[in-house]
């Protein structure tokens, strides 16, 4: 972590001009950063210090918790100059994350058709592209000419999102096309918009879709930005990279806690609480421990079976940690080839039939290796062949298993609607164990008569 301690000295030595000029060579992320590491008091001082459409980019950048605490403390002034250079989306998003009073104090200071837009995109499902969306765009008219755009892109395009793309609408807001900034400058002021708009395939969002449909199409596409519609096709709003990167590292976050058995938390870890770091994790470690339980039954049904023969106490461990480590290893890429859209449930059939060869040529592999081990470690033993048999046979078997349970859980959670997540490494280990405890008892009682 950086050493934000001298800034903190730069205030208490009263060094406002050096600190204000430092800053304002520094990038907005980088003071938001600052102020997330420093006391609150300190951090308003410093907030205060920066330009007006400055302070705006660095609220943007910081944690809710952050933003709260310097609301708190900000003048109304102060709150209606945030919330005025806020992009529209980056201000629905903070008003979302607030706490009731500290919502409604920053709506009153906002302007009246602030306060409409913002309320207008807090009425979309969360996580639709609806709720993520800007409605500060650039709009333009078929029949301007270049000229005209250039002169409404002066007029109107300090306070919009981006100006690389331009979307030409027509009376009723309907997309017609787009044009980019590459297409305007490179053609003559005369042209018309209408003869130099893209206007197919124009790849669109619908307000209503979900954002990691949008996220698939700007990575498919390669966009910079995507136009998002209502169902008449009218343009709602635009939706830009940036919004996308962050929605992709809120999924990434999300599916990994799944995966590791865990509640999604919104916050980072250490400002997370140690309590809410605790509800997160009990509900599933509850029910992995009963689930475990079932495998303790079993070791419990066959208890003459090692009593009879101690070696196979000692092969227990690693049929289960294989089964798991096999499970793993196919869940992992299934959920992730579902996430960037390389696997869709109609290749149910063909996964299945791959992960079956896998899990052949896999098997035989482990189980000659461990046939090799029974043998070296048990030669005086007259039933090594036997005894190495049952358990070369029970990890093909358990490899069979924890592949296609690996691969077809998530296949089958994503039918009924299930973040595919959720069917990862803990809960495919937790049935694997129990499967492959079955089969080796029930190899070991037919081949060695136990």
């Amino acid at each position: 972590m950086k050493d934000f301690s001298i800034y903190e000295n730069m205030l208490d030595d009263k060094q406002y001009h050096e600190l204000r000029s430092d800053l304002l060579e520094k990038n907005t992320a980088d003071i938001a950063q600052l102020l997330e590491h420093i006391p609150v008091d300190k951090a308003v001082l410093i907030f205060r210090m920066l330009p007006k459409n400055m302070a705006a980019e660095v609220f943007a950048d910081l944690f809710s918790d952050v933003k709260q605490s310097l609301i708190e403390r900000l003048s109304d002034t102060e709150i209606h100059f945030i919330i005025e250079e806020l992009f529209l989306d980056d201000a629905a998003d903070f008003i979302e994350e607030m706490p009731a009073t500290i919502a409604k104090k920053v709506l009153a200071n906002a302007k009246p058709e602030t306060r409409e837009e913002i309320n207008r995109l807090l009425k979309y499902p969360e996580n639709s592209a609806g709720s993520i969306m800007t409605v500060e765009y650039v709009d333009l008219k078929r029949e301007m000419t270049v000229r005209d755009s250039f002169e409404r892109i002066r007029k109107t395009g300090t306070d919009k999102e981006t100006l690389y793309t331009c979307y030409v609408t027509d009376s009723e807001r309907r997309l017609e096309g787009i044009v980019t900034a590459k297409t305007l400058m490179l053609s003559e002021r005369d042209d018309v918009i209408g003869d130099i708009m893209d206007d197919d395939g124009i790849i669109v969002a619908e307000t209503l879709e979900d954002q990691e449909e949008v996220a698939f199409k700007f990575n498919k596409y390669d966009l910079l930005s995507i136009p998002v519609v209502d169902s008449e096709r009218r343009l709602v709003g635009i939706i830009t990279v940036d919004d996308i990167a962050d929605v992709v590292q809120e999924e990434a976050t999300e599916d990994f806690e799944k995966m590791a058995a865990m509640l999604p938390s919104e916050k980072p870890y250490l400002k997370t609480g140690v309590f809410r770091l605790f509800k997160n994790r009990i509900g599933w470690l509850l029910f992995l421990m009963i689930s475990g339980m079932g495998t303790g039954l079993i070791l419990q049904s066959f208890e003459h079976a090692l009593v009879a023969v101690p070696l196979l106490v000692t092969f227990i461990p690693m049929l289960t940690d294989t089964g798991g480590n096999a499970g793993s290893q196919s869940s992992t890429l299934i959920i992730r080839g579902m996430a960037v859209a390389e696997i869709s449930l109609h290749d149910f059939l063909k996964v299945a039939w791959k992960e079956i060869r896998v899990s052949f040529l896999a098997g035989v592999v482990l189980s000659m290796v461990a046939f090799l081990r029974v043998f070296l470690m048990n030669m005086n033993d007259p039933e090594v062949y036997i005894k190495g048999a049952v358990i070369s046979l029970t990890l093909i078997f358990t490899v069979f298993i924890a592949k296609l349970c690996g691969c077809m859980l998530p296949m089958l959670a994503k039918k009924v609607k299930i973040d595919p997540a959720v069917m990862a490494a803990p809960l495919i280990t937790t049935i694997v164990d129990a499967s492959s405890l079955l089969v080796f008892f029930s190899i070991a009682k037919l081949l060695l008569n136990i």
